[in-house]
């Protein structure tokens, strides 16, 4: 059976959620060992960038043109989608659990709809403002199912990744056609790692990381392993498959579909570092995804368009 874009598009954000929710549960044993966010970025961005290079060279052969055009649009994506993104978050993570920071950050799709209502003065179509409302209503679940309050300060870091994220879904679903999506993701990792290099020079960002073994499913792993894992499969594979998706669905799809992220985190999590979710907050995530199905069934009436 024929593919079409948008299954292709949907199958991309699956794959690249599920390789996204890896990153935090492999990342959080770096920062207990004594890794700042700053290094785990740094690195993080680094490796996906080396690993996605060669295959951005062949994609995108002869056409180096096109990506020197878009190169503010790679700028970015780097600042904002990669650092700032991937900052926050990590940052949050240290004062909050992972599946509280990755919940309160995927709100990205809840702005964008808001977003684009404001610019464009035209109200969404209704299902898509249940969906808002239905992820919103579970967030709160999520964050604080009892009236617990959370620690301030990583509420506010995971609100600084959920803005950026709303860039990364506009700014990646804008891609010029003549920029392969590889060629993209790694030019945008490179200059990422190269701007989080030159801000620890400067003393504006952290650079910090231990070469001590660190804690996984319960035994010692070198530190390297978690590592590898994070820049392969959470970052090389994660922005060149979501990318693709962004491009294939538009933004506001894309950013829905990619709610999926929170419940391969909270799993991973789970799995990895034996932080569960209260009955109340697993009810919450299952309203955030109901989210996704309202904006899908509004994409596929044809009624909307991408933020």
């Amino acid at each position: 059976m024929t593919r079409t874009p948008r299954s292709t598009g949907l199958l991309s954000a699956v794959a690249a959620a599920v390789a996204f929710g890896l990153s935090g549960p492999f990342v959080e044993p770096l920062l207990d060992s004594g890794w700042t966010p700053g290094a785990a970025v740094a690195v993080r961005a680094a490796i996906g960038g080396i690993v996605l290079l060669p295959f951005a060279v062949s994609t995108q052969r002869g056409r180096y043109r096109a990506l020197w055009a878009a190169r503010w649009r790679v700028l970015a994506m780097a600042a904002l989608g990669v650092v700032g993104t991937q900052l926050c978050y990590f940052s949050a993570i240290e004062h909050i659990p992972v599946s509280t920071a990755i919940l309160i950050e995927y709100t990205a799709p809840v702005l964008l709809v808001l977003t684009g209502w404001v610019l464009r003065r035209r109200r969404p179509a209704a299902v898509v403002l249940i969906g808002a409302g239905t992820s919103i209503a579970g967030l709160l679940l999520v964050v604080s199912p009892s009236g617990q309050a959370l620690d301030p300060l990583g509420v506010l870091l995971a609100a600084g990744a959920t803005v950026c994220l709303a860039v990364y879904f506009v700014v990646s679903a804008g891609t010029p056609g003549d920029v392969s999506s590889v060629a993209f993701a790694a030019a945008s990792l490179l200059v990422g790692a190269a701007l989080l290099g030159v801000l620890g020079v400067l003393g504006v960002v952290e650079l910090s990381a231990a070469v001590t073994p660190v804690e996984v499913l319960g035994r010692q792993v070198p530190w390297w392993l978690p590592t590898f894992v994070i820049g392969l499969v959470a970052t090389a594979f994660a922005y060149a498959t979501s990318i693709v998706a962004s491009r294939l669905l538009g933004s506001r799809l894309a950013s829905f579909a990619g709610l999926l992220e929170v419940v391969a985190a909270a799993v991973s999590a789970w799995i990895l570092l034996g932080q569960t979710l209260a009955a109340l907050q697993l009810t919450g995530g299952l309203l955030v995804l109901v989210g996704i199905a309202f904006v899908r069934a509004e994409r596929v009436s044809g009624s909307g368009a991408s933020a």
